[in-house]
Order: structure tokens, then C-alpha cells, then sequence
């Protein structure tokens, strides 16, 4: 990802969630510019979503808690413009961001 937006010269700030804290608000913040509840944003087939028995009935609160304290069930990589985000897989889900944001 970084490479692609230095080959395309846009500037952008990496942000390790497992390196720097991911808080609830900032979370709470992702969502909404991603417009997803946090079972979307949830990588499914990580072990823990079946220990912690995620799913789609799980209280939205109760599944941001959980990424917050793991922060590897967050799919990733997410890319912001502004006050819209997207999960950038495939990555020209970023490209499309950032070219509509022009």
C-alpha cells in the first residue's frame, strides 16, 4: 500500500494499530466513515472470532470491545480521506477513494 501511494506521489500517515493504541472512539470513528457495523469490519476466519463466538447477533458494543483489546480482528489495511474510509483489499478499493476525492 505504501509503495502505491508513493509511486502515485500521495502523501499518507501509517498508523500501526498493534504499535500505537486503537481506542473505542477512534473505532467508533473508522465505522462511520466506512458506514459498516463492527461485524462487518471483523476478519471472520481469525481463531479468536470463534473462541470469543462472534457473530452477527453479538452486540455491536460488545464486538468493539473485542477488537479494541485485538486489535487483529480489525481487517485491514484501512485507508481515510476526509470523513469517508475504506478497507483497501483489493487495494484499488484506495485508488478509488482517493481518485474520487479529487
Amino acid at each position: 500500500m505504501a509503495q502505491l501511494f508513493r509511486e502515485n506521489n500521495i502523501e499518507h500517515e501509517r498508523i500501526n494499530y498493534f504499535a500505537e493504541e486503537l481506542t473505542e472512539e477512534k473505532l467508533r470513528r473508522l465505522l462511520k466513515k466506512l458506514e459498516l457495523t463492527p461485524f462487518e469490519i471483523l476478519r471472520k476466519k481469525e481463531t479468536i472470532v470463534q473462541e470469543l463466538n462472534l457473530s452477527k447477533e453479538t452486540e455491536p458494543d460488545e464486538i468493539i470491545k473485542f477488537i479494541v483489546e485485538h486489535p487483529s480482528l480489525l481487517q485491514r489495511p484501512i485507508v481515510e480521506l476526509g470523513d469517508k474510509a475504506v478497507i483497501a483489499r483489493p487495494i484499488e478499493k484506495a485508488m478509488d477513494l482517493i481518485n474520487s476525492g479529487e
